[in-house]
């Protein structure tokens, strides 16, 4: 990036590890799926820590369980539906879902019962399992948001059941080794920050403990470093690799439930979190364990994100950190729209393009440069979506008021289309067309 925006950035990271008092701090800027700026503050050891440093990520172990959660779903093996007693069965919460584990509305507990799990070795699933057997449940499944970390500790049994070995292998395996995330680990490897909560009142640390977790791991156990967190931004930014496909991931920063109320600006998808910022949309997640605070976040409209990683148990304002690098590299550097190129497209396709009317409302279809129709109305808001081809003449929406319904192309005899039929609204090449099947018909006297 050009001198003052680095400057810029590193001024932000600077003064945060200053004001918040954090033994280190490290942050990462990333652009269209690489890292594009990167810097530390203060000190691991009597080094300063670097790209290779490992912190704690706490929560942001979440994410990786749900992509191999969603990797069983796109693989066939469960439904987002699914009740949990499907595949674990024997819990007292067996009727929550798949996807309300996923996006915190299961209504389970938020903490596993006895002490508390983050500070002391944990068990392993089947006495996770026996201490939940009473009031596990603290509201009606699907009802409303509340995290839980409780959630995530059965997820990661879903994934070592039906994989049939240790969830971090999996996730090694399936997901980090692939994207080149080799110094993601549960346990830390060579270069690593140790944990430390900072006095309130006096400039002295006191180590922090970090035991396995046990059944719990999947809610918090991994360590990382921003090189690796980077790429993971990248990921759930949309450069996807062969992990999941992009339609996937995108779906996972679909908006499942708000943790606010009337405006939102903040809530989570299936596993992600979702941060409405400035007139961003963006997905990531935070992290927080005993010693260690951390944030990755990124904009998929503009490929940018941030991730900031502290050995710190409190006091350091992670999320407003990684909000603010990536703002100031976005307004610092405006990201460039991509290079406008033609594309080949099927010529039946060209054929549909143009003028439709929903009634009386004019409509315009395209053809985007990725091979999706686009429907969109001609002036105001209205329904628009994207649809993607499933057939001979039928499309599968994607997104707005008609995702998951089903436009078919309708032909006269001649086999010109003459319609579309979209979930039951007629579409035709000129308002009310009475050559199309109208439900309810056309008036005979026509427009007058």
């Amino acid at each position: 990036m050009l001198d003052s925006t680095e400057l810029a950035l590193y001024r932000r990271l600077a003064h945060e590890q200053a004001a918040s008092r954090a033994p280190s701090l490290v942050a990462a800027v990333v652009r269209d799926g690489e890292l594009a700026w990167s810097g530390a503050r203060g000190r691991v050891g009597d080094q300063r820590p670097d790209g290779d440093t490992q912190y704690r990520l706490g929560s942001i172990t979440k994410t990786m369980i749900a992509t191999a959660v969603l990797r069983l779903r796109d693989e066939g093996k469960l439904d987002l539906t699914d009740p949990i007693e499907r595949h674990l069965p024997g819990t007292s919460f067996g009727s929550a879902t798949v996807a309300q584990l996923l996006s915190h509305t299961s209504g389970l507990t938020s903490e596993s019962p006895g002490e508390w799990w983050e500070r002391t070795p944990g068990a392993d699933w089947a006495t996770l399992v026996a201490s939940l057997e009473k009031g596990a449940t603290k509201l009606r499944p699907g009802s409303r948001f509340h995290y839980s970390n409780v959630g995530f500790g059965v997820l990661g049994e879903l994934v070592a059941r039906h994989r049939g070995r240790p969830w971090f292998d999996v996730v090694r395996d399936e997901i980090l080794v692939p994207l080149g995330m080799n110094r993601t680990t549960p346990h830390p490897e060579g270069a690593h920050a140790a944990g430390f909560a900072v006095h309130p009142f006096a400039d002295v640390l006191l180590p922090e403990r970090w035991p396995d977790t046990g059944a719990m791991a999947p809610a918090g156990q991994l360590w990382s470093t921003i090189t690796d967190l980077g790429r993971w931004a990248s990921f759930v930014g949309g450069f996807t690799g062969d992990v999941l496909s992009g339609d996937t991931v995108a779906e996972m920063r679909t908006m499942n439930t708000v943790d606010d109320t009337e405006v939102w600006t903040s809530g989570f998808g299936l596993g992600l979190m979702l941060v409405r910022y400035q007139g961003r949309q963006l997905a990531g997640h935070t992290g927080s364990m005993p010693g260690f605070l951390a944030a990755c976040l990124i904009d998929p409209a503009t490929g940018t994100g941030a991730v900031c990683l502290a050995n710190s148990t409190a006091g350091v304002g992670i999320t407003q950190l990684c909000l603010d690098l990536l703002t100031t590299a976005d307004d610092l550097e405006p990201a460039l729209p991509a290079e406008w190129q033609p594309s080949t497209v099927d010529p039946e396709l060209v054929a549909l393009t143009g003028l439709w009317h929903w009634g009386p409302t004019p409509y315009l279809l395209r053809v985007q440069s990725d091979g999706l129709l686009a429907l969109n109305p001609v002036a105001g808001a209205g329904r628009a979506s994207r649809f993607r081809p499933e057939g001979p003449d039928t499309w599968l929406g994607l997104d707005g008021y008609y995702a998951g319904e089903t436009l078919t192309i309708g032909r006269d005899a001649t086999g010109k289309a003459n319609h579309l039929d979209l979930a039951t609204f007629i579409f035709t090449r000129t308002p009310y067309d009475p050559a199309a099947p109208i439900p309810g018909g056309v008036d005979e006297g026509g427009w007058r």
